[in-house]
Protein backbone atom coordinates (compact mmCIF):
# COMPACT_ATOMS: atom_id res chain seq x y z
CA UNK A 1 0.00 0.00 0.00
CA UNK A 2 1.34 3.42 -0.97
CA UNK A 3 1.84 5.98 1.80
CA UNK A 4 -0.96 8.31 0.64
CA UNK A 5 -3.41 5.71 -0.66
CA UNK A 6 -6.98 6.56 0.30
CA UNK A 7 -6.06 10.16 1.21
CA UNK A 8 -7.66 13.26 -0.31
CA UNK A 9 -5.19 16.13 -0.70
CA UNK A 10 -5.76 19.76 -1.62
CA UNK A 11 -2.68 21.43 -3.13
CA UNK A 12 -2.70 25.16 -3.82
CA UNK A 13 -0.58 26.50 -6.67
CA UNK A 14 -0.27 22.99 -8.09
CA UNK A 15 -0.39 23.85 -11.79
CA UNK A 16 3.37 24.38 -12.18
CA UNK A 17 6.71 24.60 -10.39
CA UNK A 18 7.03 23.29 -6.84
CA UNK A 19 3.30 22.68 -6.62
CA UNK A 20 3.32 20.49 -9.71
CA UNK A 21 6.20 18.47 -8.26
CA UNK A 22 4.17 17.91 -5.10
CA UNK A 23 1.07 16.91 -7.07
CA UNK A 24 3.01 14.41 -9.20
CA UNK A 25 4.59 12.75 -6.18
CA UNK A 26 1.26 12.63 -4.34
CA UNK A 27 -0.33 10.93 -7.34
CA UNK A 28 2.50 8.39 -7.47
CA UNK A 29 1.78 7.64 -3.83
CA UNK A 30 -1.89 7.08 -4.74
CA UNK A 31 -3.47 10.21 -3.20
CA UNK A 32 -6.60 11.75 -4.69
CA UNK A 33 -5.45 15.30 -5.51
CA UNK A 34 -7.46 18.51 -5.88
CA UNK A 35 -5.48 21.45 -7.27
CA UNK A 36 -6.43 25.05 -6.51
CA UNK A 37 -4.65 27.50 -8.78
CA UNK A 38 -5.25 30.91 -10.36
CA UNK A 39 -3.10 30.18 -13.40
CA UNK A 40 -4.46 29.61 -16.89
CA UNK A 41 -2.04 26.67 -17.02
CA UNK A 42 -4.27 24.70 -14.65
CA UNK A 43 -6.42 23.15 -17.38
CA UNK A 44 -3.42 21.88 -19.34
CA UNK A 45 -1.83 20.51 -16.19
CA UNK A 46 -4.96 18.60 -15.21
CA UNK A 47 -5.42 17.21 -18.72
CA UNK A 48 -1.82 15.99 -18.81
CA UNK A 49 -2.03 14.44 -15.35
CA UNK A 50 -5.34 12.74 -16.10
CA UNK A 51 -3.80 11.18 -19.21
CA UNK A 52 -0.89 9.86 -17.15
CA UNK A 53 -2.93 8.69 -14.18
CA UNK A 54 -6.73 8.79 -14.49
CA UNK A 55 -9.58 11.28 -14.71
CA UNK A 56 -10.58 10.34 -11.16
CA UNK A 57 -7.10 10.79 -9.66
CA UNK A 58 -6.80 14.55 -10.05
CA UNK A 59 -9.21 17.46 -10.41
CA UNK A 60 -8.88 21.20 -10.00
CA UNK A 61 -10.48 24.59 -9.54
CA UNK A 62 -9.26 27.87 -10.98
CA UNK A 63 -9.58 30.27 -8.07
CA UNK A 64 -7.85 33.19 -6.38
CA UNK A 65 -7.02 32.16 -2.80
CA UNK A 66 -7.59 35.75 -1.70
CA UNK A 67 -11.32 35.15 -2.21
CA UNK A 68 -12.25 33.45 1.06
CA UNK A 69 -15.91 32.79 0.28
CA UNK A 70 -15.07 31.05 -3.00
CA UNK A 71 -12.44 28.97 -1.24
CA UNK A 72 -14.93 27.91 1.41
CA UNK A 73 -17.46 26.95 -1.26
CA UNK A 74 -14.87 24.85 -3.09
CA UNK A 75 -13.80 23.06 0.10
CA UNK A 76 -17.45 22.34 0.88
CA UNK A 77 -17.80 20.83 -2.60
CA UNK A 78 -14.64 18.74 -2.23
CA UNK A 79 -15.84 17.35 1.09
CA UNK A 80 -19.29 16.60 -0.32
CA UNK A 81 -17.69 14.72 -3.22
CA UNK A 82 -15.11 12.65 -1.35
CA UNK A 83 -16.43 12.55 2.21
CA UNK A 84 -13.10 13.58 3.74
CA UNK A 85 -10.14 15.96 3.32
CA UNK A 86 -6.95 14.55 4.80
CA UNK A 87 -4.10 16.72 3.52
CA UNK A 88 -3.63 20.39 2.72
CA UNK A 89 -0.49 21.73 1.07
CA UNK A 90 -0.37 25.53 1.10
CA UNK A 91 2.06 25.98 -1.77
CA UNK A 92 0.62 28.98 -3.64
CA UNK A 93 2.79 32.07 -3.31
CA UNK A 94 4.27 35.04 -5.13
CA UNK A 95 7.61 36.86 -5.22
CA UNK A 96 8.24 40.31 -6.68
CA UNK A 97 11.70 41.69 -6.06
CA UNK A 98 12.00 45.38 -5.20
CA UNK A 99 13.89 47.37 -2.59
CA UNK A 100 12.05 48.36 0.57
CA UNK A 101 12.16 52.08 -0.22
CA UNK A 102 10.94 51.62 -3.78
CA UNK A 103 8.27 49.03 -3.14
CA UNK A 104 4.71 50.27 -3.55
CA UNK A 105 1.99 49.49 -1.02
CA UNK A 106 0.20 47.58 -3.78
CA UNK A 107 3.09 45.16 -4.32
CA UNK A 108 3.60 44.84 -0.55
CA UNK A 109 -0.07 43.94 -0.10
CA UNK A 110 0.08 41.59 -3.08
CA UNK A 111 2.64 39.51 -1.16
CA UNK A 112 0.78 39.71 2.14
CA UNK A 113 -2.64 38.98 0.64
CA UNK A 114 -1.56 35.84 -1.23
CA UNK A 115 1.32 34.42 0.80
CA UNK A 116 -0.18 35.02 4.24
CA UNK A 117 -3.90 35.75 3.95
CA UNK A 118 -4.42 33.28 1.11
CA UNK A 119 -2.80 30.51 3.13
CA UNK A 120 -4.95 31.54 6.09
CA UNK A 121 -8.14 31.44 3.96
CA UNK A 122 -7.61 27.94 2.59
CA UNK A 123 -6.53 26.54 5.94
CA UNK A 124 -9.53 28.01 7.72
CA UNK A 125 -11.87 26.45 5.13
CA UNK A 126 -10.26 23.00 5.41
CA UNK A 127 -9.65 22.62 9.17
CA UNK A 128 -13.32 21.99 10.15
CA UNK A 129 -13.34 18.96 7.85
CA UNK A 130 -9.96 17.73 9.07
CA UNK A 131 -11.32 17.65 12.61
CA UNK A 132 -13.61 14.81 11.53
CA UNK A 133 -10.61 12.57 10.72
CA UNK A 134 -8.47 10.33 12.91
CA UNK A 135 -5.38 12.03 11.50
CA UNK A 136 -4.70 14.91 9.11
CA UNK A 137 -1.72 16.92 7.92
CA UNK A 138 -1.16 20.51 6.82
CA UNK A 139 2.08 21.39 5.01
CA UNK A 140 2.95 25.06 4.48
CA UNK A 141 5.55 26.16 1.94
CA UNK A 142 7.80 28.70 3.62
CA UNK A 143 11.40 29.28 2.47
CA UNK A 144 14.93 29.65 3.76
CA UNK A 145 14.41 33.28 2.74
CA UNK A 146 13.00 35.18 5.68
CA UNK A 147 13.50 32.71 8.52
CA UNK A 148 17.20 32.12 7.74
CA UNK A 149 18.61 34.30 4.95
CA UNK A 150 17.67 37.19 2.67
CA UNK A 151 18.98 39.21 -0.25
CA UNK A 152 18.29 42.78 -1.28
CA UNK A 153 14.85 43.25 -2.80
CA UNK A 154 13.29 40.43 -0.81
CA UNK A 155 11.87 42.33 2.18
CA UNK A 156 8.19 41.73 1.36
CA UNK A 157 8.70 38.12 0.30
CA UNK A 158 10.98 37.35 3.26
CA UNK A 159 8.47 38.88 5.67
CA UNK A 160 5.67 36.65 4.42
CA UNK A 161 7.76 33.47 4.43
CA UNK A 162 8.93 34.15 7.98
CA UNK A 163 5.31 34.75 8.97
CA UNK A 164 4.40 31.28 7.70
CA UNK A 165 6.75 29.73 10.25
CA UNK A 166 4.91 31.53 13.04
CA UNK A 167 1.59 30.48 11.48
CA UNK A 168 2.79 26.87 11.37
CA UNK A 169 3.87 26.78 15.00
CA UNK A 170 0.84 28.57 16.40
CA UNK A 171 -1.60 26.45 14.40
CA UNK A 172 0.23 23.24 15.31
CA UNK A 173 -0.34 23.96 19.01
CA UNK A 174 -4.02 24.73 18.51
CA UNK A 175 -4.75 21.64 16.41
CA UNK A 176 -2.57 18.97 18.02
CA UNK A 177 -5.46 17.76 20.20
CA UNK A 178 -7.56 17.38 17.04
CA UNK A 179 -4.95 14.98 15.59
CA UNK A 180 -4.02 17.52 12.92
CA UNK A 181 -0.29 17.99 12.37
CA UNK A 182 1.05 21.23 10.91
CA UNK A 183 4.55 21.54 9.45
CA UNK A 184 6.42 23.79 7.02
CA UNK A 185 8.90 23.14 4.23
CA UNK A 186 11.70 25.68 3.82
CA UNK A 187 13.20 25.27 0.32
CA UNK A 188 16.39 26.79 -0.96
CA UNK A 189 16.90 26.88 -4.71
CA UNK A 190 14.63 24.40 -6.47
CA UNK A 191 14.80 24.27 -10.28
CA UNK A 192 11.42 25.73 -11.26
CA UNK A 193 10.14 27.87 -14.14
CA UNK A 194 10.45 30.86 -11.77
CA UNK A 195 14.18 30.24 -11.38
CA UNK A 196 14.53 29.82 -15.14
CA UNK A 197 12.75 33.16 -15.56
CA UNK A 198 15.10 34.86 -13.10
CA UNK A 199 18.07 33.39 -14.97
CA UNK A 200 16.73 34.62 -18.31
CA UNK A 201 16.07 38.10 -16.92
CA UNK A 202 19.60 38.20 -15.53
CA UNK A 203 21.30 37.07 -18.74
CA UNK A 204 19.01 36.42 -21.69
CA UNK A 205 21.92 35.34 -23.86
CA UNK A 206 23.14 32.66 -21.46
CA UNK A 207 20.64 31.77 -18.71
CA UNK A 208 22.37 28.40 -18.21
CA UNK A 209 25.43 30.25 -16.94
CA UNK A 210 23.26 31.98 -14.32
CA UNK A 211 21.91 28.60 -13.16
CA UNK A 212 25.47 27.29 -12.97
CA UNK A 213 26.43 30.32 -10.90
CA UNK A 214 23.60 29.65 -8.46
CA UNK A 215 24.61 25.99 -8.23
CA UNK A 216 28.22 26.91 -7.50
CA UNK A 217 27.12 28.58 -4.25
CA UNK A 218 25.36 25.44 -3.03
CA UNK A 219 27.48 22.79 -1.28
CA UNK A 220 25.80 20.02 -3.30
CA UNK A 221 26.63 22.01 -6.48
CA UNK A 222 23.15 21.69 -7.95
CA UNK A 223 19.60 22.94 -7.57
CA UNK A 224 16.94 20.72 -6.07
CA UNK A 225 14.21 19.15 -8.17
CA UNK A 226 10.48 19.62 -7.77
CA UNK A 227 10.20 15.86 -7.25
CA UNK A 228 12.62 15.98 -4.31
CA UNK A 229 10.49 18.70 -2.76
CA UNK A 230 7.41 16.59 -3.50
CA UNK A 231 8.84 13.60 -1.67
CA UNK A 232 9.44 15.71 1.44
CA UNK A 233 5.87 17.00 1.27
CA UNK A 234 4.59 13.43 0.89
CA UNK A 235 6.56 12.36 3.95
CA UNK A 236 5.14 15.20 6.04
CA UNK A 237 1.65 14.50 4.71
CA UNK A 238 1.81 10.79 5.49
CA UNK A 239 1.63 8.77 8.69
CA UNK A 240 5.37 8.17 8.37
CA UNK A 241 5.84 11.56 10.05
CA UNK A 242 3.17 10.96 12.70
CA UNK A 243 5.36 12.31 15.56
CA UNK A 244 6.37 15.53 13.78
CA UNK A 245 4.40 18.77 14.17
CA UNK A 246 5.15 22.48 14.36
CA UNK A 247 8.46 22.14 12.50
CA UNK A 248 10.14 23.89 9.59
CA UNK A 249 12.14 21.42 7.50
CA UNK A 250 14.93 22.85 5.33
CA UNK A 251 15.59 21.36 1.89
CA UNK A 252 18.37 23.42 0.30
CA UNK A 253 21.32 21.20 -0.66
CA UNK A 254 23.24 22.73 2.23
CA UNK A 255 23.06 26.30 0.90
CA UNK A 256 22.48 27.79 4.36
CA UNK A 257 25.38 25.86 5.93
CA UNK A 258 28.43 27.99 5.03
CA UNK A 259 29.25 30.88 7.36
CA UNK A 260 30.87 32.86 4.56
CA UNK A 261 28.15 32.63 1.91
CA UNK A 262 24.38 32.15 1.91
CA UNK A 263 22.03 31.59 -0.99
CA UNK A 264 18.39 32.64 -0.56
CA UNK A 265 15.29 32.32 -2.73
Amino acid sequence: MEKLEGKVAIVTGGAMGNGLGIVKVFLRHKAQVVILDYSEELENTINNLQEEYSSEAVTGYQVDIRESEKIKSICDEVYSKYGHIDILVNNAGVARLETFENMSDEIRDFHFDINIKGTWNVTKAVVPYMKKNNSSSIVNLSSVTGPMVADSGEVAYATTKAALIGFTKGLAMELVDQKIRVNAIMPGYIHTPMVDGIAKDTDASNPEKVIEGIASGIPMKRLGTIEELGELAAFLASDESSYITGQGIVIDGGSTLPETMSVGV
